[in-house]
C-alpha cells in the first residue's frame, strides 16, 4: 500500500496498477515467479477479490446499505457485483451492448436501471435483465425521481417542437410521460425531430436535491442551467452564461447551493438565490469535468470532490482552497466516495479498479475496517528526528548551522523538550548554507556505507565451529571460489552434518595412516599437527620470514630429528647376497650368465616385483664404521698376481 503526501493530507492507495494495459498472462505469471521472495509484494494488500475487468471500467456504485458495489466494465460488456462482508465477487453478467451509466434504484442490489449504449434503458433484478426498453434517441445521463418513481434520461438532439428532451419512464406505471423541454438552441442543416448532426445540441447531465426541496437541475451544451419543478412539470430559473458546456452538476446536502462542472475545467458554486458564483475554480488540466461531489469529512468540515480523467481533487466549499489530491496514472472515468468514510473508488482504463484512502476525510468501512490500524502504523514509522516535514534540532546543531540568532524570535522554530522543531526546508537551505560541500560528503558517506554493506555480504571464512575447524575453513574457501555469499551453504549448514562440527567423537584426525591414504597430497607434521601442503607450506614459509627468528636450541632440535629420519629405499626381490648390488639401479644390473634381457629384446611379459624398506640413518653409519678400509687384505710386500694394477683401487 502506497502513500502520498499532498500538502498535509495523506493518500493511501489501496488497489490499483501503476500501468495503464495489464501484462500479457505469460509474462505475468513469469513476474509473479520472480516476486515470491519481494517482501513488498508479499505483504500487499487485496482490498476485494476480482475487482477489475478484462479492458476498462464504465462505473461504479456503492449502495446505501454499503454492503454492495456494483460496477460496469468492458471487454466483453458486462456487470459485477461484490458482496462487501465477503470480499468477493458476487457474480458477473454480461451484457449486449456497453453501459453508459445506471443508477441504484434498492437500498441494496436487487434493482438497477442501466443506460446503455444502443439506446436502451434496462432494469436488472437479481434474477437478470427484467426488462428493457428503446429510447427515441441517445441518451447522455441518467437519474431517478424515488418520489414519483421516474427515471429521467437527458438526450442529444431535438424534439419536434425543436426543444431538447429529458425523458421521462414511469416505472410504476410502466410507460413514457411527456418530456421535460429543454431550450438547447437548434441544429443547423437538420430537420428536427431526427437524430441530429455530430455537433448536435444536447442535454449533458442532469441532478435532483433528493432529501431536500427535490428540485431538478438540467445542464446544457450551450451552458445554461435550467431549474425545473417536478411538482408542477414547470421550468423556475434559467442559469446562463457558462464558459462551455455544463457536463457535471451536484446539489449541496442541504439544497441551498449547487456546483457546476463545464468543458473546460471550470468549477462555480451558487447559491440557488443569487446568480453570482460563491465560488469559481480553475480545475488546472482543462478537462471536462466528469463528477462533482459534496463531502463532509469526520470533523464536519464541507469539501467538495472534483474530478476529470486526470485527476481527483478536494477543496474546501466555502472558499475553494485545495485539500488534497489524486493523481492516477491512468485516465479515470467515474468516482464513487463511499459515505461517511474516507474510501473513494474508481473506475478507469485499465484492468484493476482504483481504491483510495484518505483517513483526514473519514474512517474505513467496516468492511474493511483493518484499514484503519495498518494506515496508524504507516504513519507512526517515522525516524525519531523526522516529523511530518520537520527536523528535531538541539541547540549546539542550531549553533553549527549559525540559526540559534532565531531562537525566541520568530515561529520559524518550535520549542519542544531539549530542542527545537525546524521546517525541513528551512533546514536543508541552512545545512547548504553552512557547508556547500555538504551533497559531496553526504554522496561521499552512502558509497562508503554501500561498499562496506557488500563487505559484509562477503565470506570471509570466519565461521567458527568446535570441532574440525580446518575443514570448514576448507569448504569456506570453495564456497568463496563459487562466489556463495551464505556461508551456511552447503554442509556448513545442513542439520544432519551438525554432529560433524560439534561432536568430539567426530574429529577428523589427520595423523592417522587412512587418512594419509585418502588424502596423499597433504602432510601434516607430526608435532604441531599443522597441514604441510603445498600452500599451507608457503603460507607458513612466509609466515616464518615476517616473524622473529627462532633460538638456536630449537634448531638444534629439529636438525637432530631430521638425522633420525626414516628413509625410504628402493630394493629388488632378487637381490644377491653381496650388499653393493641393492644400491645399483635396476636398468644397470649385469645379467647372469645364460640368461637373456627381457627388457632388451622385447619380450617383456611381466612386471619387476619391488618393495620398499625403511633404513636408518643411524644404521647406515654404524655399518660403514665397522667395514674395513680394503677388503683385499694383502700386504703391501705381497705382489698381485694380476696384471690389472686398477683393481686393488
Amino acid at each position: 500500500m502506497k502513500v502520498t503526501n499532498q500538502g498535509d493530507v495523506p493518500v493511501y492507495t489501496v488497489a490499483g496498477a501503476d500501468t495503464a494495459r495489464p501484462l500479457p498472462d505469460w509474462l505475468a505469471r513469469q513476474r509473479k515467479r520472480s516476486l515470491k521472495a519481494d517482501a513488498e509484494y508479499q505483504n500487499r494488500i487485496e482490498l476485494l477479490q476480482d475487482f477489475e475487468f478484462e479492458e476498462a471500467s464504465q462505473c461504479v456504485r456503492v449502495s446505501e446499505d454499503s454492503e454492495w458495489i456494483m460496477s460496469t466494465g468492458t471487454y466483453k460488456p458486462q456487470i459485477h457485483v461484490h458482496y462487501l462482508p465477503h470480499l468477493s465477487l458476487s457474480f458477473a453478467r454480461h451484457t449486449t451492448s456497453l453501459n453508459v451509466t445506471f443508477r441504484l434504484l434498492a437500498t441494496d442490489y436487487s434493482k438497477s436501471l442501466h443506460l446503455q449504449s444502443d439506446r436502451r434503458v434496462e432494469f436488472h433484478t437479481p434474477g437478470g435483465l427484467h426488462q428493457a426498453l428503446r429510447l427515441p434517441r441517445y441518451g447522455r445521463d441518467l437519474i431517478y425521481d424515488r418520489i414519483s418513481t421516474e427515471a429521467l434520461v437527458p438526450a442529444v438532439g431535438l424534439d419536434s417542437d425543436g426543444h431538447g428532451e429529458v425523458f421521462r419512464m414511469n416505472l410504476e406505471l410502466g410507460r413514457f410521460l411527456k418530456s421535460y423541454q429543454v431550450d438547447v438552441g437548434h441544429d443547423e442543416g437538420v430537420e428536427a425531430g431526427l437524430q441530429g448532426s455530430i455537433y448536435a445540441p444536447s442535454v449533458n447531465t442532469a441532478a435532483i436535491a433528493e432529501n431536500t426541496h427535490n428540485l431538478l437541475a438540467f445542464g446544457t451544451s450551450v451552458g445554461s442551467i435550467e431549474f425545473w419543478d417536478p411538482r408542477s412539470k414547470a421550468r423556475i430559473a434559467v442559469l446562463g452564461g457558462q464558459e462551455g458546456e455544463v457536463t457535471a452538476l451536484d446539489f449541496n446536502p442541504s439544497g441551498l447551493s449547487i456546483a457546476t462542472g463545464t468543458s473546460t475545467g471550470l468549477i462555480k458554486l451558487f447559491d440557488l438565490r443569487s446568480p453570482r458564483p460563491l465560488v469559481a475554480k480553475d480545475h488546472g488540466q482543462g478537462f471536462p469535468i466528469k463528477n462533482l461531489t459534496h463531502m463532509t469529512t469526520s470533523s464536519q468540515e464541507r469539501k467538495v470532490m472534483s474530478s476529470d480523467k486526470k485527476i481527483i481533487k478536494i477543496w474546501d466549499e466555502l472558499d475553494g482552497s485545495p485539500w488534497t489530491a489524486v493523481e492516477p496514472l491512468v485516465n479515470i472515468h467515474h468516482v464513487e466516495w463511499v459515505k461517511n468514510t474516507g474510501m473513494l473508488l474508481t473506475a478507469n482504463e485499465g484492468q484493476p479498479m482504483h481504491s483510495f484512502f484518505i483517513p483526514q476525510l473519514g474512517s474505513a468501512p467496516r468492511w474493511c475496517s483493518f484499514l484503519d490500524s495498518v494506515t496508524e502504523e504507516m504513519a507512526n514509522e517515522v525516524s525519531t528526528d523526522n516529523y511530518d516535514n520537520y527536523k528535531f534540532l538541539t541547540l549546539p546543531e542550531l549553533r553549527s548551522l549559525s540559526m540559534d540568532h532565531l531562537v525566541g524570535k520568530t515561529n520559524l522554530l518550535r520549542p519542544y523538550m531539549h530542542g527545537y522543531f525546524v521546517d525541513s526546508k528551512l533546514y536543508e537551505q541552512a545545512r547548504l548554507i553552512a557547508n556547500p560541500w555538504q551533497h559531496e560528503e553526504d554522496r561521499a558517506k552512502r558509497i562508503k556505507e554501500k561498499v562496506e554493506k557488500d563487505r559484509a555480504s562477503r565470506i570471509r571464512g570466519n565461521k567458527k565451529v568446535k570441532v574440525n575447524q580446518k575443514l570448514a575453513d576448507r569448504l569456506l574457501k570453495k564456497q568463496e571460489k563459487r562466489a556463495v555469499v551464505d556461508e551456511n551453504a552447503g554442509i556448513l549448514g545442513d542439520s544432519r552434518f551438525s554432529r560433524l562440527w560439534e561432536d568430539p567423537a567426530f574429529k577428523v584426525d589427520e595423523t592417522t595412516r587412512e587418512f594419509q591414504v585418502l588424502n596423499p597430497s597433504t602432510k601434516v607434521d607430526p608435532e604441531t599437527g599443522r597441514d604441510l601442503t603445498a600452500t599451507a607450506h608457503f603460507s607458513d614459509k612466509s609466515d616464518s620470514d615476517s616473524s622473529s627468528e627462532e633460538d638456536s636450541d630449537a634448531a638444534d632440535i629439529r636438525r637432530k630429528k631430521a638425522k633420525d629420519e626414516v628413509v625410504m629405499r628402493v630394493s629388488s626381490s632378487n637381490r644377491g647376497g653381496d650388499g653393493r648390488a641393492r644400491d645399483t639401479a635396476l636398468g644397470s644390473r649385469a645379467q647372469k650368465p645364460g640368461r637373456e634381457n627381457k627388457a632388451r629384446s622385447g619380450k617383456v611379459t611381466g612386471e619387476r616385483q619391488v618393495t620398499f624398506m625403511p633404513e636408518s640413518r643411524r644404521k647406515k653409519k654404524e655399518e660403514e664404521v665397522a667395514e674395513p678400509a680394503t677388503k683385499y687384505k694383502r700386504t703391501d710386500s705381497r705382489r698381485s698376481a694380476s696384471t690389472n694394477t686398477f683393481r686393488r683401487l
